[in-house]
């Protein structure tokens, strides 16, 4: 992080697997908030002992689904540097020591609102950064009109499930394309015997 004065915001998650509630944020962020750089940041581990596939193999989807933005969006591996459980002020904080005079901003769902009283020095992250919120599905944004766009409700739960599951017709309709083939060409998610095209054996 060089530049000075650049503005740069950071979407954090599992992403296990991205999908396409992940990308319509980002398109909604680059196009509504005044910033020159999205990053996507992946969770190396994740705090709360979820468990998660590889590192690589999420930087690898988190990589296909941004491919369709242009290079004001980027994906990072800064939490695999950090190492530990990841936390966002730990990577906040990192990033501030690497060029203090970038501003950084964090954007999340509404459904992690319920949850910040579990993250570390939430407090601390409020004085550092700017919050962006963006609405989704059953968690929308109460009292917040600025925040009002709410996005359809997609899990990524419900996906691994319908990929396990062979329901490739459920996926393919909230995966973007490069990472339903990804995921097919790789059998990740027991979806093993299918082709994205047809979902046939």
């Amino acid at each position: 992080m060089s530049e000075v004065g650049r503005r740069v915001c950071l979407f954090g998650g599992s992403f296990d697997p991205p999908h396409v509630c992940h990308v319509l944020s980002t398109a909604w962020a680059l196009s509504t908030l005044p910033l020159d750089e999205l990053w996507w940041v992946p969770t190396y581990s994740h705090a709360f002992g979820k468990s998660l596939r590889p590192f690589d193999d999420r930087m690898a989807m988190c990589a296909a689904a941004v491919s369709c933005f242009d290079d004001r969006v980027r994906v990072s591996d800064v939490e695999r540097s950090i190492g530990g459980e990841s936390r966002t002020l730990r990577t906040v904080e990192t990033l501030l020591e690497q060029d203090g005079q970038s501003r950084i901003s964090l954007l999340f769902g509404a459904d992690i609102m319920s949850q910040t009283h579990r993250w570390e020095g939430w407090d601390r992250l409020q004085q550092l950064t700017e919050i962006h919120v963006i609405g989704r599905g059953t968690h929308p944004l109460d009292g917040e009109p600025e925040f009002a766009i709410i996005l359809p409700d997609v899990s990524s739960t419900a996906l691994r499930n319908a990929l396990a599951q062979g329901n490739l017709a459920y996926a393919a309709a909230r995966l973007p394309r490069e990472v339903l083939d990804l995921i097919v060409r790789n059998g990740w998610y027991g979806c093993t015997g299918l082709t994205a095209s047809n979902g046939e054996t």
